[in-house]
């Protein structure tokens, strides 16, 4: 179950990463959006998410934790292919939002589903950290398989050809993925809401991982729609495409190797706080540096630091979120915390958004790297 749950999300990686490595180009350079439309274009997206967040948490808990996955890959595809073939603000802003909603039905129901299978919670911690470093090495393998395939045939058609593949990547998940252990929620969708709800306003715990989740995914996507224009801005020596998946590559293999060293560790007391806290601090640096750097080696490594460092803190926050619920509204408490991702990915980002037209890209780089140390601050502070 655990190897089949693994390939999937290789499987994934290698086909969303990889399409957004082009895409973040594409727009830069193919669509030449300006950077307050890059992070308005990722408020959008967080938008369409926060309406239909919980709703699809409620259907995994109450339906089927499967078939909300098979309806994320119809929608996620058909996202990936339709930013392919459009153009402008509007038209990208659009197939962005369908791309947030694909993921409304992925979020949550992809960990209860692995949780419930295998009914074990160490072994449930292990494979979660399994699986994202097969994220981290299946973006190395869509970097190079789409990128490439990019530089061959151009950023639109790779997009396109991406976008199939992950549609036919869900024919996968209706033949593999079992739900030998699954009730469906039977009391109905409003008292699994209501129960999850309780649960989290209940927990001093949870809100705060969902305090920190606010602001530390408010500045991921910022970033990672804002440092492809900081080192296109620099005049990068060779093609952007190339540039930014080479460093992708470097990213991922860091990120990979930073969850090989925790896993052993992982369940120790006051590991997951740890971790978190010193993959912000990292992170907040290399934001900041990346803000500051003269020229495009220095920013290069910049982002190294801070793109390797801010999708761990989504690991951290995961795993700890799935231990502090049961089987009944895992999905919707999920749900409930990816709302707090998408808030602070809208309040964040139109802040940031202001920042950056009204100043300057590096300014809005800093008050970036101001935000991450917030989150450190909030979660350093927790106790057992």
């Amino acid at each position: 179950m655990i190897a089949v749950f693994v390939r999937w999300t290789w499987c994934r990686a290698l086909l969303h990463r990889g399409w957004w490595a082009v895409t973040s180009v594409h727009l830069v350079v193919g669509a030449h959006l300006t950077a307050a439309e890059l992070v308005l274009i990722g408020v959008g997206q967080s938008i369409a998410a926060l309406v239909f967040e919980v709703p699809t948490g409620v259907f995994a808990d109450t339906v089927s934790r499967k078939w909300s996955l098979v309806v994320s890959h119809v929608l996620m595809g058909s996202a990936m292919l339709a930013t392919g073939v459009v153009s402008g603000f509007v038209p990208v802003l659009l197939t962005q939002m369908l791309w947030g909603l694909s993921w409304n039905f992925a979020g949550g129901a992809d960990v209860a589903w692995i949780s419930d299978e295998l009914d074990d919670p160490p072994a449930v911690t292990v494979a979660l950290i399994r699986a994202d470093q097969a994220q981290l090495t299946g973006t190395v393998a869509g970097l190079a398989t789409v990128g490439g395939l990019a530089w061959l045939v151009g950023t639109g058609a790779a997009m396109v050809v991406a976008g199939a593949a992950m549609l036919l990547l869900g024919l996968y998940v209706v033949a593999r993925f079992a739900e030998r252990r699954f009730r469906p929620g039977g009391s109905g969708s409003l008292s699994i809401l209501v129960r999850g709800s309780a649960l989290v306003r209940g927990s001093r715990l949870i809100l705060t991982i969902f305090a920190a989740t606010f602001l530390v995914d408010g500045v991921t996507s910022a970033f990672g729609r804002l440092y492809p224009l900081r080192l296109v801005d620099f005049g990068l020596p060779r093609d952007p495409v190339l540039w930014l998946a080479g460093l992708g590559v470097l990213v991922s293999l860091a990120g990979a190797a930073a969850l090989h060293l925790v896993r052993p560790h992982i369940n120790a007391p006051h590991a997951l706080r740890r971790g978190f806290v010193a993959t912000c601090a990292v992170a907040a640096v290399g934001v900041a540096g990346s803000a500051v750097a003269p020229e495009e080696i220095s920013g290069s490594l910049a982002v190294l630091l801070a793109a390797g460092a801010l999708p761990l803190t989504r690991t951290f926050t995961t795993i700890w979120i799935n231990q502090q619920t049961g089987s009944a509204v895992r999905a919707t408490v999920h749900s409930l915390h990816a709302q707090s991702k998408y808030l602070g990915e809208i309040a964040c980002g139109l802040g940031i958004a202001a920042v950056a037209h009204a100043a300057a890209l590096p300014a809005a780089l800093l008050a970036c790297a101001v935000l991450v140390t917030g989150a450190a601050l909030i979660v350093r502070r927790t106790r057992r």
